[in-house]
């Protein structure tokens, strides 16, 4: 699958381990250098200032989406190739999502979470084929694996849809496999196929 743009959900904050700082630059520029286009929250804070600053810095386009209320508060990122500014949250998400081939989450909070979460479910109920992934710097994600296996053998997630998630250490590995993933082509769950 050809991916032209990346969304990115990552935190306001840097975190604590330098090297989410470090594998968010590597993203930018992993992204920059393939051709392929960052599309993200639009703040110059945290991890999402990295992100972008890393791909502006390697010539690449940024498209930066951030409600009014979050620019008004001045984190928005001066310097992207385009930065849309929408009614709220959910204009946010969705605008994201519709420019987006792929999604990537790198470390960050609720906030990450939510968001992939969002597009995770969209991809399970059918109102995408677009595939996702974890950047796992420094194990940051195992737990959440962890779980997400859990869920798959108490029966709440059908291994079909776990694997939608895709989760490497490095951004490189993690871009390839989103580039050669392919949509599952099993029932729906509402479809009610027998397990």
């Amino acid at each position: 699958m050809a991916l032209k743009s990346i969304c990115v959900f990552c935190g306001a904050s840097t975190g604590a381990n330098p090297l989410y700082r470090e594998a968010a630059a590597a993203m930018g520029r992993s992204l920059a250098e393939r051709g392929m286009t960052l599309v993200y929250g639009g703040g110059a804070v945290g991890l999402m200032g990295v992100v972008a600053d890393a791909a502006l810095a390697a010539g690449g386009q940024v498209i930066g989406i951030i409600p009014q209320s979050l620019k008004d508060a001045e984190i928005g990122h001066p310097g992207l190739t385009r930065l849309e500014v929408v009614d709220g949250m959910h204009a946010r998400k969705a605008r994201m999502a519709e420019l987006a081939d792929a999604f990537v989450a790198l470390p960050g909070g609720l906030g990450t979470l939510e968001e992939l979460f969002e597009v995770w479910t969209w991809g399970q109920l059918g109102y995408h084929a677009k595939p996702l992934g974890l950047l796992d710097v420094g194990g940051f994600y195992a737990g959440l694996g962890q779980f997400l296996d859990h869920l798959v053998e108490e029966g709440f997630v059908r291994a079909q849809y776990r694997e939608m998630l895709q989760r490497e250490a490095t951004p490189e590995a993690l871009l390839e496999r989103l580039e050669a993933w392919q949509p599952s082509v099993a029932a729906k769950w509402s479809a009610r196929a027998p397990r």
